[in-house]
């Protein structure tokens, strides 16, 4: 009886320390946050200020970015007259839309105006403002042609800024400007209809071949 006991005790320690390391690797734990300073890295600050609000548009776009997800969107794909979703529900691209948006850059437009003036770039048989602009494929080729490229190998900390775009094969996201303790950032982007934080420590799960792009809006 007592061997009993003492198994049941060590599968439960087992299941309780699975559940707390599952746990901290979807961030529903929070995890030690580093920062820019804490790797003797400068913040880079943009010399542009698209929108006049005072504020550089690497910080504003950075700034947009986390306002936006304070709202919690919900995770839906859905088609919108408007182009830019007009209730609670979104997508990964719609964190870069609104981030940008706000600072002065109207993806929705921008991306029209390319695709109209660059199709064979883009392999489009049918322009549709309102749903080119919230394609992953779409926007790294307008990114890739109108911003600045960057390096896709994380363990350049140096070279990744909050307020950075990153692009997968087939999602997108903001650079955080958030480290863990290697220096790699955080992620801000939406995924899925599970996800509980927006802001995550989840880069290094990704395949290095995942990453196809990393811009910053010039």
């Amino acid at each position: 009886m007592k061997n009993r006991f003492i198994i049941f005790l060590i599968i439960i320690t087992l299941l309780i320390v699975l559940i707390i390391i599952i746990a901290y690797k979807l961030n529903i734990i929070p995890q030690r946050q580093y920062n820019n300073s804490d790797f003797n890295i400068k913040i880079y600050i943009s010399n542009i200020d698209k929108d006049n609000d005072g504020i550089d548009d690497q910080t504003d776009i950075l700034n947009n970015v986390k306002k936006y997800i304070k709202t919690k969107p919900k995770y839906q794909s859905k088609y919108y007259n408007t182009g830019y979703p007009n209730d609670e529900y979104g997508v990964c691209t719609d964190v870069v839309g609104f981030g940008l948006k706000d600072a002065g850059y109207d993806l929705m437009e921008l991306v029209n105006e390319d695709i109209t003036d660059y199709k064979e770039r883009y392999n489009i048989k049918s322009i549709d403002k309102n749903i080119d602009f919230r394609r992953v494929r779409n926007l790294n080729i307008y990114l890739k042609n109108n911003h600045i490229s960057l390096t896709t190998d994380l363990s350049k900390i140096e070279e990744w800024q909050g307020g950075d775009i990153i692009v997968f094969k087939d999602h997108i996201g903001i650079i955080s400007d958030k480290r863990n303790k290697k220096g790699i950032p955080f992620l801000i982007h939406h995924a899925s209809p599970m996800q509980i934080n927006y802001e995550e420590d989840v880069l290094e799960l990704y395949d290095k071949d995942y990453i196809i792009g990393h811009y910053r809006i010039s």
